[in-house]
């Protein structure tokens, strides 16, 4: 179990650092897929897997749609890949930051408590129903405020993108 805690841990890290590092919204996608993934990942080693689920329904559904449309809009005809020099800069200079901020803040905890399942007997459901009930019942304000919020968003985002006339549906 703690070969999987690694892996996960370390995909997460890979993909962030290849999100951070890849000045290109095309190959930067990957790694946002990876990052979302192994983060999902983590969440199910800690036993709330219907929070993973949504997440990652919601993330790589939605957010990667925006993110596509935003890559589009940011057309470039020669991005940088993963094979240039600059980006290989931007990758040792995230990956020694991590190093520098595992050694500066004494990082040398077990995080063996971090995968380890508290599981009775007859438990069979993950830990976060009861979130998922508190959410709808004493949450309903927050989830109404945070709908009009993205519809506001939607409509500001809609608005930037507009350009000179008419938005998407003028001539490329």
């Amino acid at each position: 179990m703690m070969y999987l805690g690694f892996l996960e841990m370390v995909g997460l890290v890979v993909g962030l650092i290849a999100v951070a590092s890849n000045p290109s919204p095309y190959f930067a996608a990957m790694g946002l897929v990876l990052a979302a993934v192994c983060g999902c990942w983590v969440l199910v080693e800690l036993g709330v897997s219907f929070l993973s689920l949504v997440l990652l329904l919601i993330y790589l559904g939605g957010m990667l749609v925006v993110f596509a449309y935003s890559a589009s809009l940011a057309a470039e005809p020669y991005p940088e890949a993963w094979g240039s020099w600059a980006v290989f800069v931007y990758v040792v200079f995230y990956f020694f930051m991590i190093i520098s901020g595992y050694v500066f803040f004494n990082c040398n905890v077990s995080l063996e408590f971090l995968f380890m399942n508290y599981y009775t007997e007859f438990s069979t459901v993950g830990y976060d129903w009861g979130g998922v009930v508190v959410m709808y019942s004493y949450g309903g304000w927050f989830l109404m405020f945070s709908g009009w919020v993205l519809l506001l968003t939607l409509f500001v985002v809609l608005e930037i993108t507009r350009g000179l006339s008419r938005g998407s549906l003028r001539a490329v």
